[in-house]
């Protein structure tokens, strides 16, 4: 049985192409973090290598084994595969050591298995000499190997080596089908599974591992806090936020990108298109918001929310870029109403 949900056109052509010998021997996953990449390539690690009659069974023993991670023939390649050398340093690239490495696995036949599957998860991260040393794999692989690409950001890769794999793109699910599998099969409350699935953006992977911990909820509350009190701060207060976060890239792209989804919402709500917005627990205060900021002042402030993504796409100075946009957030002398709270989600 396939642990993949929904993507139909993605399942549809990886059940049938082993049936049909179609197989390819190198895939590319495309899609958003938490799409669903990782649970397609592993269910067709299973499929190609299920022992029983109608693969993947996920009831013998090579299925098994490999949702244990314990199978010996699947290996995954990423930014945090363990490492010999006891360096516990944080990667930002995987190397050509460790395509080399693949490539000698690959060179044997599979040991307990039919197939030897190799996934590279965060392709993106390849270096220069690592992509171009997987080239060569791709283009010859030896008999019974295949290798699958995950990557959330497919510009990033080599031309070539995009080229020369299949593209399986997945895509985002509608809200209302994660929102009906919230409740459904796991039985997560009503008013909870709605703003799960309204917060993931398509990605169900992302609602069910947040539906588990709420500790993303409590600091997107914390976050949205801070930035409606630096609305009616001042530029000590506000300079102060910004040397805060000034060391810390990835928190910073993640509050970014939770404003942006914030002031879309009070767009959202001044034209009129309530049905769409995202944070659907804020919306008492998205109504209040609404009232005292102009139209133009929130196009412009989002404006400069992309603006500072795509430089820290870049590795723009965070300092900096949380300046400019504390010059830039409109400033207003007090909250109106003093409402900053969401409706509780227990």
């Amino acid at each position: 049985m396939w642990q993949t949900i929904g993507q139909p056109q993605a399942l549809a052509l990886l059940k049938h192409s082993p049936q049909t010998g179609s197989l390819a021997r190198a895939y590319l996953f495309v899609g958003a973090p938490h799409i669903g990449k990782m649970t397609l390539a592993l269910d067709l690690a299973r499929t190609v290598n299920c022992q029983g009659s109608e693969p993947p069974c996920g009831q013998c023993q090579s299925c098994k084994r490999i949702t244990d991670g314990k199978h010996t023939d699947i290996r995954i390649i990423s930014l945090n595969s363990a490492k010999d050398s006891g360096d516990t340093k944080a990667r930002v690239e995987i190397s050509i050591d460790d395509i080399r490495e693949l490539q000698h696995n690959a060179s044997l036949p599979p040991f307990e298995g039919k197939y030897k599957v190799f996934i590279i998860d965060g392709a993106e991260y390849l270096s220069t000499e690592a992509a171009n040393c997987l080239l060569k794999t791709i283009e010859e692989p030896p008999p019974q190997v295949i290798i699958l690409l995950l990557t959330t950001e497919e510009p990033r890769l080599l031309p070539t080596v995009v080229s020369r794999c299949q593209r399986i793109e997945l895509k985002p699910l509608p809200s209302a089908e994660i929102e009906k599998m919230l409740l459904e099969s796991y039985g997560i409350d009503c008013d909870k599974a709605r703003l799960l699935a309204r917060l993931s953006h398509g990605c169900f992977g992302w609602a069910l591992s947040v539906s588990i911990d709420d500790s993303y909820l409590a600091q997107r509350n914390q976050r949205l806090t801070e930035m409606f009190s630096l609305l009616t701060a001042g530029w000590e207060e506000r300079f102060n936020y910004a040397a805060k976060l000034a060391n810390d890239r990835k928190s910073a792209e993640e509050i970014i990108k939770l404003w942006l989804g914030w002031w879309r919402d009070v767009m959202l709500t001044k034209c009129g298109c309530k049905q769409a917005v995202t944070n659907i627990d804020y919306t008492p205060v998205l109504e209040k918001w609404d009232e005292v900021l102009s139209l133009s002042e929130v196009r412009d402030f989002i404006d400069s929310l992309q603006k500072s993504l795509n430089q820290i796409a870049i590795n723009a100075n965070l300092r900096l870029v949380f300046e400019i946009l504390m010059l830039n957030i409109p400033r207003k002398e007090r909250a109106p109403g003093q409402a900053t709270s969401p409706v509780p989600i227990n």
